[in-house]
This record gives C-alpha cells, sequence and structure tokens, in this order.
C-alpha cells in the first residue's frame, strides 16, 4: 500500500480560485483604505464595530460625516451599508438623516425614512430661511426623545455640514465664534473647520438675528428673521489689482422657488472690471460721501460732553490712481435682495478667480468692503492679482432712495491720509 503524495506547489482549481478572491478582496479593502483616508484629509475618523468612518460626533446629540455613498463612490465615502450599521447599531429607532447636497441624494429608506433634505450648492451659502428651517427641525426632532440624535451631512462633511452645526449650536445658545471653534476641534485634526469666508459670514449673520430675537429668552428661540431688503448696487471696483487690465464679474440672486427648499442662484449682471483712468469722469455717476464716526477715548464721559467726530470720505478721492484698480459703473443702479453672490473670472468662460457671499439685510453703510481674507477660494490665479493692499468694494446707495446725497467736496483739498 503505497501513499498518495502530491506534487510541490500543486494547487486544486478550485482551491487557486479561492485565494485569487481573497487576495482581490484584501487588495480591495486595502486600496478603499488607503483612498478613504486620503480624501478625508484632516478630517476626524471614527473606528467603530469594525468600520473606519468619515464621521466625528460635534456634541452628544449632533453626529457630522461625509456623504453615505453607494457603488464606486463607495470606495472614496463612507460606504452606506457600513454607515447604516453603526447607526442602527448605536442609536437605532433614535436617528434621523439631514443631508445638505444638491449634487446627490439616495433612498430615504436605506435611514427607514427618517431623512431631511435642506440642500444648497457646494462651497456657497444657504439662505437664512433655510437655516431657520433647519434649526427647527433639528430642535424638534431631538425634543421627542432624549435618545434621538441629528446626524449631518453634506458631500465631504466639512463646510456645508459645519455651517449647518454651527447655526444649529447658535440656535442653542452659543456664540458664533464658540460654535466654529467646537466644530473645527471635533471635526477636524488641525482644527480647520468652517474655511470658507463667507460660510463664517452668514454664521455670524445667523448670531446676530437670534441676538435680536431672543430678548424675551424664549426657548425655543423665536426667530424673526429680517425683512427683504433691497439695495442699489453702483459701483464695483478692485482696488490694487496686478497683472490684469480687466477682471469679468457674474451678480446672482438665491431665487425662491414655490413649493421646493433649494433656491438656485440666478444671475442678475454680469459684465468687466477695467483699469481706471486718470481724468475720465462719468458725469452720469452720482458721488457718495460716506461718514465714518471715531470712537470715544474715553465710553465714561457722557456723550453729550464729547460729541463724536464725523469724517467726510469722499468715494473718489485722486488716491485711487496712485494704484491700479479696475471698476465698473453701473448705467442703470442695479437692485439686488437678500443673498446676493458676486463671481470674479480671469475670462468671460472659466478661470474662476475668487467670490464673496453676503444678505442684502446686513449692509451697514454705502461700501461693503472685502479684504483677500474675506473672499472664498481664492486659488494661485486669485492671488497674482491682488496688490498688498488689495481690496474688493461694492458701492450701494443709500438704504432710504429719498436719502439726500451731500454736496461734492473739492478733491485737491481731500487729505490722501483717510485712505
Amino acid at each position: 500500500m503505497g501513499s498518495k503524495v502530491s506534487k510541490p506547489g500543486s494547487v486544486k482549481p478550485g482551491n487557486a480560485m479561492v485565494v485569487h478572491n481573497q487576495f482581490n478582496l484584501l487588495h480591495y479593502l486595502m486600496k478603499s483604505f488607503f483612498i478613504r483616508h486620503l480624501v478625508s484629509k484632516q478630517r476626524r475618523r471614527m473606528l467603530v464595530g469594525g468600520y473606519d468612518l468619515d464621521m466625528s460626533y460635534i456634541t452628544d446629540r449632533l453626529l457630522a460625516m461625509s456623504f453615505p455613498a453607494e457603488r464606486m463612490r463607495a470606495m472614496y465615502r463612507n460606504p452606506m451599508w457600513q454607515v447604516k450599521s453603526v447607526l442602527d447599531m448605536r442609536h437605532s429607532g433614535h436617528y434621523k438623516v439631514y443631508n445638505l447636497c444638491i449634487e446627490q441624494s439616495y433612498d430615504s429608506s436605506h435611514f427607514h425614512g427618517r431623512v431631511e433634505m435642506f440642500p444648497f450648492d457646494d462651497n456657497h451659502v444657504p439662505p437664512l430661511k433655510m437655516m431657520k428651517l433647519f434649526c427647527e427641525s433639528v430642535h424638534s426632532w431631538l425634543s421627542l426623545d432624549p435618545e434621538n440624535i441629528a446626524v449631518i451631512h453634506c458631500m465631504a462633511g466639512k463646510g456645508r455640514t459645519g455651517l449647518m452645526v454651527c447655526a444649529y449650536l447658535v440656535y442653542c445658545g452659543m456664540s458664533a465664534e464658540e460654535s466654529l471653534q467646537l466644530y473645527a476641534s471635533r471635526r477636524m485634526i488641525n482644527k480647520e473647520g468652517v474655511s470658507i469666508p463667507s460660510q463664517r459670514r452668514y454664521v455670524g449673520y445667523w448670531s446676530k438675528i437670534l441676538t435680536a430675537s431672543n430678548e424675551v429668552g424664549d426657548v425655543p428661540p423665536d426667530v424673526k428673521l429680517p425683512d427683504p431688503c433691497s439695495r442699489e448696487l453702483r459701483r464695483i471696483r478692485l482696488y490694487d489689482t496686478a497683472s490684469s487690465n480687466g477682471v469679468f464679474f457674474v451678480v446672482s440672486e438665491l431665487q425662491e422657488v414655490p413649493g421646493q427648499v433649494y433656491q438656485p442662484s440666478v444671475e442678475v449682471a454680469k459684465s468687466c472690471c477695467r483699469v481706471i483712468k486718470q481724468g475720465f469722469h462719468r458725469t452720469y455717476s452720482p458721488r457718495y460721501f460716506l461718514s465714518f464716526v471715531d470712537n470715544d477715548e474715553d465710553e465714561r464721559i457722557a456723550e453729550a460732553e464729547t460729541p463724536r467726530v464725523v469724517v467726510q470720505m469722499d468715494t473718489e478721492s485722486p488716491v485711487i490712481y496712485q494704484k491700479t484698480c479696475l471698476d465698473y459703473y453701473f448705467d442703470k443702479p442695479l437692485r439686488v435682495t437678500g443673498d446676493v453672490r458676486v463671481i470674479f473670472y480671469q475670462k468671460m468662460i472659466g478661470g474662476r478667480l475668487f467670490y464673496a457671499c453676503f444678505n442684502t439685510a446686513f449692509i451697514t453703510s454705502c461700501l461693503l468692503q472685502f479684504t483677500v481674507q474675506d473672499l472664498d477660494k481664492v486659488g494661485y490665479k486669485g492671488r497674482s492679482i491682488c496688490g498688498s493692499s488689495f481690496c474688493l468694494e461694492l458701492l450701494f446707495g443709500p438704504a432710504n432712495g429719498k436719502h439726500q446725497l451731500s454736496p461734492p467736496i473739492d478733491d485737491e483739498n481731500f487729505s490722501d491720509d483717510l485712505f
């Protein structure tokens, strides 16, 4: 009786297929793990239930995460089935998901129908009305049961998610700065949370609204949004530019659509800012004189005893010719209302330089100014045209259209030191 000896290195076809599949699975898992960590960058991740997910608890009841993806997107985003498994394991029956993406959605049945959408554009801001509805919805859900949590996500789970999480934290009593710092520390390793200036600006707007609304101390807050406020945009100027003879711009507003939460951006004007030429005078353009009030050195002294000093600043002073400036005057003042976006391009098609978002209800004077630090998505091309004193200036007409403008003063006697 001889024993059966197999040849060295021989593997049955069936076993070879199993080994091959195991190798492919291991390769897929390692590749997915690497890609997800690469895509999540500085965002904090959680190891839970054997899964490595891009999500963070901002508070015990607010969970921020990136998009729960399916199919190919699951290679670099949170796999939907893993997110569902973790939420059902940790917060079974007590979680509700808030999707802020306009570019992607999914079947709400994945999360037992507990999904609500508040979509707005990536890297941009939501209308103030949406912020109010979002906070009221989250508060209503969390109030139903002390175990309920709100799961909030956009695509990357950073900017839009951070803005709305901070909005709710402010709704609960935090200051704007406290909410931004808490979100940054809990969501990001480098503690750089909501980094887009316009998104931070809107958290500040929301804080001002709540400060004005909560004088009685209502719980939940009785939020009163500012009345729609229209302003006439007269001029767009880029002060102290370099290596550019012209910059294109597009002005747009967020427009309400009946029966729809999402408000699309609608273009209301576009043109080109060109170099200001000395001696060129636009007779059809009104001149404004902006009043600046100096602060009292000693606030304890009564105002009647120390009258404030008012300085008149001519917006058309010859000092602008000492720098390369680009501007555009509207032949007919452009009336804008509500949430406004101004985007600047290197060329008419493509080549975006930077942009800024603001709400007309928070314009406190005729001149709205943005430094480089106040502008959104200023990349290499954007910085290349900005001088050391660069500033974007938007000149508006008086809030009261019947307001009488101050008479002009002599440019030659005007002190350049005021600029």
